[in-house]
Order: structure tokens, then C-alpha cells, then sequence
């Protein structure tokens, strides 16, 4: 194996519900006069909307008083005059919340890709790519949709609820208290809710999460997975993760279904309660028809926003989840950002003793040495999970060694520091990202003082330049997401142009052809060994032309280098390699068969 299996992958941290408030509390701190303003108006627009059971009153003890129409006027244009004055300040204060929570998100969001590109990549690989790509996607759509939709509902209910306790008290204190007999079932509601709910929702964001890397596991490995047959393994992996899904989304209706079960009690017993009060108090002549009118219909206007603030904490629940996991990375330790304290004389590779285990006792190297001296260019081959992927990290610097040590140029890469090891040595892997954009944009990641000449000249040197001029804008055409999409023998083209703009001292090259087809294969291999002169070349072969063309090829299996030497000598010699050559001749013979190759690690 090359990596933590999918189920012992430790995920990325959550954070506490401590920490996230924290965190949500110090980006608000940063927008007080916005949030003071949105506050401000929908008090104001609340308040004012609390004045229409109150004029509905008056109008009923006019009507009981016999006061005639034209006593009605007034009453009426002042109803006329709240809907209006409400409905104006509630539309802006919640359009002012709904701005803030929105500048909220976008600091919390980039603050997470800021912590999110520091993180250390070994970190990252642990928990792998699903996780990641869940947290910075699905979570961040749910937390969004919270904030364009929930929040502004729920800041509107919350204030109306208190506004309106507040009327029902100045209409008669004992009206309240009537009122207060249905807060013990709500309570008690939301103190069994919440937690259940918690619990449910943060599960389910971890297995969505699982289930998403999954998908790109087995969909990114299809050829692995179909070279070792494991297509029965996999789709069984898929269906539990699916079905652990489903799962705790049935969980979650079923508890929200029992939640408005128990509101529905609560409503009963408040309104049973304030109109036998109602009743009660205007028998006694305490107080006017109009006033408990004015008490039943504050009470009633307590209803849809009651069931909105605790229908919504449901979305907040899944929003704090999700929102817990966006904080979880963005408060991750970031990748120590260390200088070299030396510089390689040269881009030889020295490795010594090297051993390593992404888990304690399964060991992925044991004991490996390789000497490559200064613009050679070595190839390593063997059978998936014999290693080559993780020796090739090791000397990247994505991963320390669990024992041994690497020596660049002549410097232990502990002197060197990360900066000077990712400055000396440039990873190539089968995964090429097109990042949306003009692709002179996307070249110059690589070196982004480059000219356009410089540009022209990588592609040049990599055979890449005919088919960017036959683009439609050339260098200027827009590529990735929304853009021309380009093909994968092209996208490894252009990482294989961006080494070269890159320059480095050591090139390794990871599978960097794997999915691009034999033909397309054949022309990427070629470029590579140019993208390769000057430089020395680590070479993760997947076909074995690539080793036969090297100036050495290094055999691993089950973590050990078994054999090294010359392509010829190797073959002289009738091991390990051999057997690979034999094997891939023979296939060539056979056109009808599809060429075999030596699977890529997972």
C-alpha cells in the first residue's frame, strides 16, 4: 500500500461548539456598525409591527361601543401606515443581516483556503482529498444557504417572540403568564432536540465527507481497481458508505419529525390558555373586549414565528455543523514555513536506511538506499504497493521518514528546510489541476515573472507549442472550469512545461503519463525527457519504455530495492525486471490484447 486505507484515514479536526462561537464572535466584533444598524432597523421595523393587535383591539371596543364608521378612520389608516412602515424597515434589516452574515462567511472562507493551502501535505493526505474537498464545497454551500435564507428569518422571529412578550405585558401582566404555560414543552423540546440533533447532523457531514473520497478513490484508481479486479471491493465500499449516509439523513427526518409533534402540543396548551384567561379577565371587567382580542391575536402572531425559530435552529444545527468543520481547519497548526539554512551543490539524492509506515507496525519501505548522482535520470518500477509513490514523497518532502535520512546535494533535507527542499526539488504526478484562467495565467504559477517568450519557450521544449498556438486565443484562451477544457495528455503537458519554468535541481515524476493513453503516452514520455535535460530525473515508471530509456532503473518490491542497474544489465541478469519485460513483450506481440502495464500505486 502507498497510503492510509480509506477506513483508517484520521479525518481533518471539528471544532468545538466553544471554539466556533469564539471564532464567529471575532469576525462580528470586526463589523459592529453593520451589525448595530441591521439590528436597529428590525427592531424598528418589529416594534412597529407589534402596534397592529393593539389597534385591532381598539377597533373591537369601538365596534362594541357603538361609536359609528367614521370613528373607524383613524384606527385604520394607522394599520394602513404599520404594514407599510414594517414591511419597508423588515425588508432592509433583513437585508442588512443577511449582508453581514455574508461578510462573515467570506472572511471564515478565506480564512479556511488560506489554512487550507498552508496545511502540511502529509496532513492532508491522512485525511485525504474527500474530506478536504467536502468541507470547502458542501459544507461551505450549507453555511451559505444559512446565511441567505435562515438567518434573516430567524434574527426577524427572534425579535418578534421578544416584542411580543413584551405587548402581552403591557396589555396585563396575567396574560404573560398565560402565555409562559407553553415555555416548559417548548423547552423541554429543544433540550431533547439539540443534542440528538447535534449529534446526527456532524455524523453526517463526516460520512458524507467519507463518501465523497471514496467516489474519488474509486473513480480517480479505476485503472488500479480494474487491473487488480477489485471492482466487487470497491462497489462494496461505496454502498456502506452510502448506505451509513442515508442512514443518518433518515435519522435526522425521523427526529425532526417528532420535534413539531411536540410544538403542536405547546401551541394547544398556550392558546387553550390565554383565551380562558381572555374569557376570565373580561367577565371580571378587568379588562375591555378589544384588549384580550388584542392578547389572542398577539399569542396567534406567536405562532409562525415560535415554529420558525425552532424550525430553523434544524438548519442551524446542520449549518453548525458544517460551519464546526470549516473552523476545524481554519484553526489547524499551518505548515511551518522554514528557510533553508544551506543550498545544494547539486541535485544528486542520497538516501540512507530509509524506512517508512503510514501505520505503526506496516512498514511501506524498510531499509531502502539509493545513490543518484547529479543529472542522472533514474526510474523506479515495481508492482503497486512496492513503494515507489512513497519514496518519491519522501524525497519531495511531502512526508518525513519514520527512520533513515535524505541528503540533497549534499545537505540532509533537516538543513535544508522545507523551502529549500520544495525550491530544489519539483513533484509531477498523474493529477493535474487546470487552474480557470488564461493558460499564460496558469504557466506562470510556475514562474510568474515569466515573459511571454519564456513561456513560448517551456512549451517548445516539451513539444507543447503547436497545439496552444491552434487554441483559439493561443496563450491568451481561457482553460479550466468554464473555459476550453483541455485534454489530459495536454494538462500533463503543461505541468511538464511548468517544471520547466520551474527549473529545479531535481525533477521526479510520478506517474506524470498514466492516464493519458498509449499514444498520447508515447509523446508525453518524450516530452518528459526533455522537460528532464539539465536536471536530474526520479521517474515513476508505469510503462517500461520509460525505464529502458533511463540511465538506470531501481526495482522495488514490498518496500525494498531488490535490483538496480542499467536497463541491459538488468536484463542480463534474469530477476525481478526481467520478468516485467518479458512479460510487457510478450503483450506487444498480441496485438488484440490491451497492453499491460505495471499498475499505479493507490
Amino acid at each position: 500500500m502507498s497510503g492510509p486505507s480509506t477506513s483508517e484515514r484520521e479525518l481533518l479536526p471539528t471544532a468545538t461548539g466553544a471554539r466556533t462561537l469564539s471564532v464567529v464572535g471575532g469576525l462580528l466584533r470586526r463589523h459592529r456598525p453593520l451589525a448595530f444598524a441591521a439590528v436597529t432597523v428590525l427592531v424598528v421595523g418589529t416594534g412597529v409591527g407589534m402596534l397592529t393587535a393593539p389597534l385591532l383591539g381598539r377597533i373591537v371596543d369601538l365596534v362594541v361601543d357603538k361609536r359609528g364608521p367614521d370613528s373607524l378612520t383613524v384606527p385604520m389608516l394607522l394599520l394602513l401606515a404599520v404594514a407599510v412602515v414594517r414591511g419597508i424597515a423588515t425588508a432592509i434589516g433583513k437585508s442588512l443581516v443577511a449582508r453581514l452574515g455574508e461578510t462573515v462567511l467570506a472572511r471564515l472562507r478565506e480564512r479556511f483556503i488560506a489554512r487550507a493551502l498552508r496545511l502540511p501535505l502529509e496532513r492532508v493526505e491522512q485525511a485525504g482529498s474527500g474530506d478536504l474537498t467536502s468541507r470547502v464545497t458542501g459544507d461551505v454551500t450549507l453555511i451559505a444557504k444559512a446565511v441567505r435564507q435562515a438567518l434573516p428569518e430567524f434574527a426577524g422571529a427572534f425579535l418578534t417572540i421578544v416584542l411580543t412578550l413584551v405587548g402581552l405585558a403591557v396589555l396585563d401582566w396575567r396574560f404573560l403568564l398565560a402565555v409562559l404555560l407553553a415555555v416548559p414543552v417548548h423547552i423541554l423540546t429543544v433540550r431533547w432536540y439539540i443534542p440528538r440533533a447535534a449529534t446526527v447532523y456532524a455524523a453526517h457531514r463526516v460520512a458524507t465527507g467519507a463518501l465523497q473520497h471514496q467516489l474519488l478513490d474509486s473513480i480517480g484508481g479505476v485503472r488500479t481497481v480494474r487491473a487488480f479486479r477489485m471492482n466487487g471491493r470497491h462497489a462494496d465500499l461505496l454502498e456502506r458508505r452510502s448506505q451509513d449516509a442515508v442512514n443518518l439523513a433518515a435519522r435526522g427526518m425521523r427526529l425532526v419529525s417528532g420535534f413539531f409533534s411536540r410544538l403542536n402540543i405547546a401551541e394547544f396548551i398556550g392558546l387553550t390558555s390565554i383565551l380562558l384567561t381572555g374569557f376570565l379577565l373580561v367577565d371580571a371587567k378587568s379588562v375591555s373586549i378589544g384588549t384580550a382580542t388584542a392578547a389572542a391575536l398577539y399569542f396567534h402572531g406567536l405562532f409562525n414565528p415560535i415554529n420558525a425559530a425552532l424550525f430553523l435552529i434544524d438548519d442551524a444545527q446542520s449549518a453548525g455543523a458544517s460551519l464546526a468543520r470549516l473552523v476545524g481547519v481554519s484553526n489547524l497548526p499551518a505548515e511551518r514555513d522554514t528557510d533553508g539554512r544551506a543550498v545544494p551543490a547539486d541535485g544528486s539524492i542520497k538516501v540512507s536506511t530509509l524506512s517508512h509506515a503510514y501505520l505503526s507496525g506496516h512498514p511501506v519501505l524498510r531499509d531502502v538506499g539509493l545513490e543518484v548522482r547529479d543529472g542522472e535520470r533514474v526510474a523506479l518500477v515495481g508492482a503497486s504497493g512496492a513503494g515507489k509513490t512513497t519514496l518519491a514523497k519522501l524525497i519531495a518532502g511531502v512526508h518525513e521518514p519514520s527512520e533513515g535520512s535524505v541528503v540533497l546535494g549534499g545537505v540532509d533535507v533537516g538543513e535544508l528546510g522545507l523551502t529549500g527542499v520544495r525550491q530544489a526539488v519539483t513533484l509531477v504526478s498523474q493529477e493535474v489541476h487546470v487552474f480557470a484562467g488564461p493558460l499564460a495565467e496558469d504557466l506562470r504559477l510556475a514562474r510568474p515573472e515569466a515573459t511571454e517568450e519564456e513561456l513560448r519557450a517551456a512549451l517548445t521544449r516539451v513539444g507543447a507549442l503547436e497545439w496552444v498556438q491552434a487554441l483559439p486565443d493561443g496563450l491568451a484562451t481561457v482553460v479550466g472550469e468554464g473555459g476550453h477544457r483541455l485534454t489530459v495528455a495536454q494538462a500533463q503537458h503543461l505541468a511538464l512545461a511548468r517544471l520547466v519554468l520551474t527549473d529545479p535541481l531535481i525533477a521526479i515524476l510520478d506517474e506524470a503519463t498514466a492516464d493519458a493513453g498509449s499514444a498520447g503516452a508515447r509523446v508525453l514520455e518524450t516530452a518528459a525527457l526533455r522537460a528532464l535535460e539539465g536536471r536530474t530525473g526520479l521517474v515513476v515508471a508505469h510503462r517500461l519504455p520509460q525505464a529502458a530509456a533511463a540511465d538506470r532503473v531501481v526495482v522495488l518490491d514490498q518496500g525494498r530495492v531488490v535490483e538496480t542497474g542499467t536497463h541491459e544489465e538488468l536484463i542480463a541478469v534474469g530477476g525481478r525486471y526481467a520478468e516485467l519485460w518479458a512479460a510487457w513483450s510478450d503483450s506487444r506481440r498480441q496485438p488484440e490484447v490491451p497492453v499491460p502495464r505495471v499498475p499505479v500505486e493507490s
